[in-house]
């Protein structure tokens, strides 16, 4: 049996949640809403995170474009995400939400650029 405390980070309410673990059950108290509950399992047993980075531009005046993952990579792909996204150079023109990199570290999910760069 494992306890955890966390803040939620769904929405600006930020509630203290409090997660109790017994073998395949996880109960989760102080969620105010039922993304609270949805936040805190998915948190123990699969936590992502958006990865946000720079890619290269050449022939361009502006050196890199900023980036991001449409949605949350594992934790653990994280490092092998940055390590794609740094052997990658784009040629301009780029647009905002255009993807970058389909399927990076073998996830399944797009990186797109964050901004124009003409």
């Amino acid at each position: 049996m494992g306890k955890k405390e966390m803040i939620c980070i769904c929405c600006p309410l930020g509630c203290r949640l409090s997660t109790v673990v017994e073998e395949d059950n996880i109960s989760v108290t102080g969620n105010s809403c039922p993304r609270g509950k949805t936040y805190a399992i998915t948190e123990l047993t699969d936590p992502r995170r958006i990865v946000t980075s720079t890619v290269r531009v050449r022939s361009c005046d502006t050196p890199v474009v900023s980036v991001k993952t449409k949605e949350g990579v594992p934790k653990h792909k994280m490092q092998e995400c940055i390590r794609e996204l740094a052997a990658i150079e784009l040629q301009a023109p780029i647009y905002a939400g255009e993807v970058v990199k389909e399927n990076i570290a073998g996830t399944g999910i797009a990186v797109v650029a964050t901004k124009d760069i003409a």
